[in-house]
């Protein structure tokens, strides 16, 4: 379905609005990186107890320690977990991730999303104080940093100036692109924190305040009874909600935010954005209207024709979302909903399990669902590893401890889903994305559980033997996952040595709801595709399958490429032979 809407830009020009994903994005698979919790690669920029905000007694926390021993600081917070664990930090920064290139490059990564790295209070850094400028903490000279800041007018990109953090990020951008990767970052472009630099100017002179109107204010206090009011994002009053007026945020916030993504998009604004990010990830972009977002598009495109960007879209609305007007993909997150509920909670048969796939890639434009983010976990969800440990529970509810969901580590049957799970995720149609330490056997309930520091190899773990709730648990080792590491290795090799598994079109061939077993074939042509078979049953399996249409194969065999076992071809039925639980790659044998 191609969209071949034009539209007119407010200079009366036409705009061809035909919808275009950019050819390397159909070609990467994704790793999502949370930067505080990555790797502390430089421990002389941690964060300080000012800046969080911390109590007498706050220090950086043990990247090895036990996740849920509370430091006396914690303590005197309260008597839950949960009472002192915002405050914590790890000094994950941008270094750690330079340093960690190489290993994110060997296990096949072709793609980098960034969760936000502008200069934030939190953890998460979704409280935006400065787009124009990375995280103080995150780079070298988080005091020299501020200092720069104080220079400039925020408001006026003539006077903004390039501090160390940014630079080292632009280091980041130019070690990525060396090593034919790409990179995009968060936009958060909803909602600011309090610390924001307009929103600081309106807290103190109300509404004298030049800024008054970039916020969606309800009442000033200008020195009488009543109270200074504002909506926050979700009624969070520390995430105070930009203003919209007719669908699309007011002028100076639209200038301001247009800005700040081509300083990111082209930092040596000559019109060449080879030394940029390759796009954006956009937070919450339902929540703001669609005259903005198409304008940003507009801009984003214009800047970079090739640019990818991905909206965080959680219900399955398609076309409404990703088309030549708005964004590139969307996190896949109806896809994720859909291998739970018939791979992990067993609650739907195979054939519906399809029916809705192929539902959710019709939904879209032609080639668009190449390039979707197709995730199993994230930074808004249980790891992967705990939510097979804790079937029969909807991802985005129902998944803290304090509801029940438990917090051990899976057992090797459970690892065997997760493997199966992840040959599915690497061969269906769309790009796979990883949350930074599901390769490395990390497991979580729901945030902050889901953002624990990374499992690095060659650092030593404290057993996890503490409970949130204070209840008696098992000690779980706590160790890098060699095995679950090299076996998403070799599905990433896979996928980046077959053309088919990246860009070809998917059929169906073999569904049988009775034995719980499904197999299809991604192909470019007859002679270049990829047969898939999944037995998600507990029980061994004999399939039979299809291959009428594939002639080249009489007289040939087919290679297992995970296994390097053969597939029998006889009369047009390719058999094989599966243990419960596992699946194959099917591949033409090379003469």
């Amino acid at each position: 379905m191609e969209d071949e809407l034009k539209n007119t830009s407010s200079n009366g020009e036409f705009v061809d609005t035909t919808y275009h994903a950019p050819e390397w994005a159909k070609h990467v698979i994704w790793y999502q990186i949370f930067p505080e919790r990555f790797r502390n690669g430089d421990s002389n920029n941690d964060p300080s107890r000012e800046r969080v905000g911390g109590p007498e007694g706050w220090e950086i926390s043990s990247w090895t320690g036990d996740w849920y021993k509370r430091a006396d600081w914690e303590k005197s917070l309260g008597n839950s977990f949960r009472d002192g664990v915002f405050k914590r930090r790890y000094g994950g920064d941008l270094q750690g991730i330079i340093d960690k290139l190489d290993y994110l490059q060997d296990l096949g990564i072709g793609g980098l999303y960034l969760n936000p790295i502008f200069d934030a209070v939190s953890l998460h850094k979704y409280d935006t104080s400065h787009y124009h400028h990375v995280d103080r903490f995150f780079g070298p000279d988080p005091e020299g940093d501020v200092e720069i800041m104080k220079q400039e007018n925020p408001e006026d990109p003539e006077t903004w100036q390039w501090t160390s953090a940014d630079k080292l990020f632009l280091e980041l951008i130019g070690e990525v692109h060396k090593r034919d990767m790409h990179i995009i970052i968060d936009g958060v472009f909803n909602h600011t924190g309090t610390d924001f630099w307009a929103f600081r100017d309106v807290q103190k002179l109300q509404s004298k305040s030049k800024y008054k109107d970039w916020y969606a204010i309800n009442s000033f206090s200008d020195g009488d009874s009543q109270k200074f009011d504002y909506d926050g994002w979700w009624g969070v009053k520390s995430l105070p909600e930009l203003r919209e007026v007719d669908g699309t945020l007011v002028e100076p916030i639209r200038e301001h935010i247009f800005a700040v993504t081509k300083r990111w998009m082209d930092p040596n604004g000559d019109g060449d954005p080879s030394d940029g990010i390759d796009g954006w990830r956009l937070d919450v972009p339902e929540e703001v209207g669609k005259k903005f977002w198409k304008e940003w598009n507009a801009v984003v495109r214009d800047i970079n024709p090739n640019a990818y960007t991905v909206g965080e879209i959680w219900t399955d609305k398609g076309s409404e979302w990703v088309n030549g007007e708005l964004f590139t993909a969307a996190m896949n997150y109806p896809f994720t909903e859909a291998v739970q509920d018939y791979m992990i909670d067993q609650s739907m048969a195979v054939s519906d399990f399809m029916n809705r796939l192929r539902h959710l890639r019709e939904g879209l434009p032609d080639s668009a669902e190449l390039v979707q983010q197709n995730l199993m976990d994230s930074h808004d969800t249980p790891r992967l590893a705990s939510m097979i440990v804790n079937p029969g529970r909807d991802f985005d509810t129902n998944t803290k401890p304090e509801e029940g969901f438990e917090i051990r580590k899976p057992n090797a049957e459970e690892r065997r889903l997760q493997r199966l799970i992840a040959l599915f995720q690497y061969t269906y149609v769309g790009a796979p994305m990883i949350f930074y330490g599901t390769e490395a056997g990390m497991w979580g309930a729901d945030d902050p559980d889901d953002r624990k520091p990374m499992l690095w190899p060659d650092l030593d773990y404290e057993a996890e033997s503490s409970h949130p709730l204070d209840q008696y648990r098992s000690a779980d080792e706590n160790t890098f996952d060699e095995e679950l590491y090299r076996w998403y290795k070799k599905l990433a090799g896979i996928r980046n040595e077959h053309l088919a598994l990246r860009t070809g079109e998917f059929q169906e061939l073999l569904v049988d709801n009775e034995r719980d077993i499904f197999t299809f074939v991604r192909f470019c042509n007859k002679q270049m595709f990829c047969l898939v078979a999944i037995n998600r049953s507990s029980q061994t399996r004999k399939l039979e399958i299809p291959v009428y249409e594939f002639k080249i194969l009489e007289g040939r065999h087919l290679e297992n490429v995970v296994t390097g076992n053969r597939a029998v071809v006889d009369d047009g039925v390719a058999t094989i032979t599966l243990p419960p639980i596992s699946g194959a790659i099917l591949s033409p044998e090379q003469d």
